[in-house]
């Protein structure tokens, strides 16, 4: 290798690992965006069920909370009052900080308040969270390290009046690449790894049964599930498609451009397609949300060209009410202020490099490629937090539930939907749950019916039945929980009650 070889090595593999671990802004931008839309529609969908899962009137008081997560008890804002106008507030504040964030308007400090208001949230309900929920809160920590305000965006307006210099439309770099770039990239990569690894573990999958195992959980079904034919073919090939996804995940840092970005569109269609076939929340929107960074600059210029007249016009819009005087002057405390942000950005580097060894470290002891230290097993068991979502195996039996309210007339409602059931309500009468979180409250605690989570269920669910009746058919004189569960394939059914108790007035 000639010396002139030699110096041309060198730029080349920065350009490659550019090309990898960097992000269009623009893919940041919509990655912004995603976000705060993705926290409204959360904010949304919880407050529908704001006293049930949020205030002392529901399955959860502080004081059991706090008997079971001290620490979450002490450090979550919405535990702060068991009211519900208290916890509709920091709902409230949420929503505005999730919709500046989606608009760009100081957006860190509107990422920085949402990441701060979805910890505590989640803090104040362990119960109700799933896989999807760890995600979100991960992506905005990660985001806050990014420079997400860069394009499309009011900051860009308020600081420049134009976009800002430098970016792809105006010839400059085409890319965010640094360690923050490289943790928010690497931590989809090691949630799908880790997910294919977890997978491979079980037989199911590798067998190609695991989707059908899936479909037969009615528990489970969204919008369109009891649709899905029952077909073993198409369902095996949904089997391996989705297994081969996962195994070819680390192609979304390991290649570029046509590659990459078609790998990141096929996972982002079969995401949102399970929106419409399982009951999983905002789950699909989260993954979806979270491969957006990886998409390439050609796929923006394309964005940008279709939206170029209506992008056109909110632009003018926003510099008309946002950019800034030629003649204004630099406000008091202009020049601590620019040094605090100085010091900061010399940080982010270092804090993001940090995460970034954490994440992996944190996953190989997760599962079990890293012996996990003393000092961490004393602390936290890194398995709890893996991401093995219908991993190893799906389950084969499905999870129904019977929440039976009884009137002082003698006539039974069901407390969880309020329409009238049968006197003596046989298994089959069992019914799936009205929403993702009701079900996973509801399956954790028929695990583990602990006495001290069942009493407030039982308490919230007179209540709840309360508003189902009227004065003709007298007060809700008991309820009575229990958890069926039915093996999809022998057709077994089992029966355990949960709890039952009087209600207050009966």
């Amino acid at each position: 290798m000639t010396t002139a070889d030699a110096a041309g090595v060198l730029p080349r593999a920065r350009a490659a690992l550019r090309s990898r671990l960097g992000i269009d802004p623009r893919a940041l931008a919509a990655f912004r965006i995603a976000l705060g839309v993705v926290l409204l529609a959360d904010l949304a969908l919880r407050a529908r069920n704001l006293t049930a899962f949020y205030t002392d009137a529901g399955v959860l008081p502080r004081s059991t909370l706090a008997d079971a997560y001290p620490l979450g008890a002490r450090l979550s804002l919405h535990a702060v009052s068991g009211d519900a106008w208290v916890v509709g507030a920091l709902f409230l504040l949420a929503a505005v900080a999730a919709a500046a964030l989606a608009l760009g308007y100081r957006t860190r400090v509107a990422a920085a308040v949402s990441f701060v208001l979805l910890a505590s949230l989640q803090a104040r309900n362990p119960f109700v969270l799933n896989g999807g929920d760890t995600l979100l809160l991960y992506l905005l920590g990660a985001g806050l390290l990014c420079p997400l305000g860069a394009r499309w965006s009011v900051d860009a307006v308020r600081h420049r009046g134009v976009e800002p210099a430098g970016s792809p439309s105006e010839g400059g770099p085409d890319r965010v690449a640094g360690p923050a770039s490289a943790l928010l990239l690497c931590l989809v990569v090691v949630v799908y790894v880790s997910n294919a690894v977890e997978k491979l573990r079980g037989t199911a999958w590798p067998a190609g049964e695991a989707v059908e195992r899936v479909f037969r959980l009615t528990y489970l079904h969204g919008p369109l599930g009891g649709l899905v034919p029952e077909w073993s073919p198409l369902l095996s090939a949904a089997t391996y498609g989705w297994l081969a996804l996962l195994v070819a995940s680390p192609l979304l840092i390991a290649a570029a451009g046509r590659v990459r970005a078609a790998l990141a569109g096929t996972l982002l269609a079969a995401h949102l397609s399970m929106a419409f076939a399982l009951q999983i929340g905002v789950f699909s929107a989260i993954s979806a949300t979270a491969l957006l960074p990886f998409f390439p600059p050609f796929v923006w210029d394309r964005v940008e060209r279709a939206v170029a007249p209506a992008a056109g016009r909110l632009r003018r819009t926003a510099v008309g009410r946002f950019a800034p005087a030629e003649s204004a002057t630099s406000p008091i405390g202009a020049g601590p202020i620019r040094a605090v942000r100085r010091w900061g950005a010399a940080a982010v580097p270092v804090v993001a490099a940090g995460l970034l060894v954490a994440l992996v470290a944190w996953n190989g002891m997760a599962l079990g490629f890293v012996e996990t230290p003393e000092a961490v097993a004393s602390v936290s068991d890194p398995t709890e937090g893996g991401w093995d979502m219908f991993a190893p195996n799906p389950p084969s039996t499905d999870a129904l539930v019977l929440a039976t309210a009884t009137t002082a007339d003698g006539d039974r409602i069901d407390a969880l939907y309020g329409d009238r059931v049968a006197r003596d309500r046989p298994p089959s009468d069992a019914r799936a749950y009205p929403t993702a979180r009701w079900r996973k409250l509801l399956t954790l605690l028929a695990d583990d019916p602990d006495p001290d989570r069942v009493d407030p269920l039982l308490a919230h669910l007179c209540e709840r039945a309360s508003g189902f009746v009227d004065d003709e058919d007298g007060p809700i004189r008991s309820v009575t929980v229990s958890a069926v569960d039915i093996d999809v394939y022998r057709g077994e059914t089992r029966v355990d009650e949960l709890g039952s108790r009087s209600c207050p007035g009966s």
